[in-house]
């Protein structure tokens, strides 16, 4: 598969008052293929948000290089491109509403970007249709649920027309109802407009539903796969401090135990499957 974003041995370092801090990322190198939906995992403290925000240049390597499309993105010349070629949302949506309108909001990136007026006008529409808030364009954005929040912050970096969209934790402030919401969304958006989506996440059940899962330790990945690869390993994910899908969790405890049943169920349906199969065999 083609990169879209390539990580060559990157390093980056936060600066305090002229004060240099341990390193957050060390000699990291990672691709992030078009088209793919990729999960990034770690526990607090290993880098992962820290990366994401070097994929459309909000933050820039103190050592090695990140290239967008062949774009290095420590090229001042290469950053409006890189930005709207890749989106970020971030944990709390409230962060990234400017507008008292809904549908001023998601015209508000466009229209820095100098797009025309009926241009605009076309987007806004098109993108709150895709993200099932076309109703919503003129209410205001404090007065909506979290979930829905969320969706207009979608739009907004839609408008833009990224080919990539990275979120930060995006459900992680919403409950179950706007959590689904929001990864109904980011689903379709890649499986159906082909958008490349970079997902941080401590929910490893959002996990699930990536291509490919990337997992990350003391600053850089440590082991990747598909989802089935990476949660089958119950016991290196949790000597990582890493949890696991609920459905795995069962399955692998089950089959510690004795019982013939396969240790990488991911879903709750393939546990129930897993399960009614056992007890059609007597097994229990």
């Amino acid at each position: 598969m083609e990169e879209f974003i390539r990580a060559e041995h990157v390093d980056f370092k936060y600066e305090f008052e002229n004060e240099e801090l341990p390193e957050v990322l060390s000699d990291v190198n990672l691709g992030v293929h078009r088209g793919e939906f990729l999960a990034l995992l770690g526990h607090n403290g290993s880098g992962k948000s820290t990366l994401a925000k070097h994929f459309n240049a909000m933050l820039l390597p103190t050592g090695g290089k990140v290239f967008v499309e062949e774009m290095d993105t420590a090229d001042e010349e290469n950053k409006l491109a890189i930005r709207s070629r890749v989106g970020l949302i971030q944990q709390n949506p409230d962060n990234q509403l400017v507008a008292s309108i809904v549908e001023e909001d998601v015209a508000f990136g466009p229209e820095n970007l100098g797009v025309a007026p009926e241009e605009i006008r076309r987007r806004v529409d098109d993108v709150l249709k895709t993200v099932g808030m076309y109703e919503y364009r003129r209410h205001a954005p404090h007065k909506l649920s979290g979930g829905q929040k969320q969706r207009i912050a979608i739009a907004g970096i839609l408008a833009m027309q990224p080919e990539c969209i990275v979120l930060d934790e995006p459900t992680s402030m919403l409950d179950p109802r706007g959590r689904r919401e929001v990864l109904d969304t980011v689903l379709k958006l890649n499986r159906e407009k082909g958008i490349t989506i970079v997902l941080i996440t401590h929910n490893m059940d959002e996990a699930v539903l990536a291509d490919r899962v990337v997992v990350m330790d003391r600053g850089k990945p440590v082991f990747e796969g598909t989802p089935r690869e990476v949660f089958s390993q119950v016991k290196r994910m949790q000597s990582l401090r890493l949890d696991v899908p609920q459905a795995t969790e069962l399955a692998f405890e089950l089959n510690q135990a004795g019982y013939p049943i396969a240790p990488d169920v991911l879903t709750e349906e393939e546990c129930a499957q897993a399960l009614a199969t056992l007890l059609g065999k007597n097994a229990v």
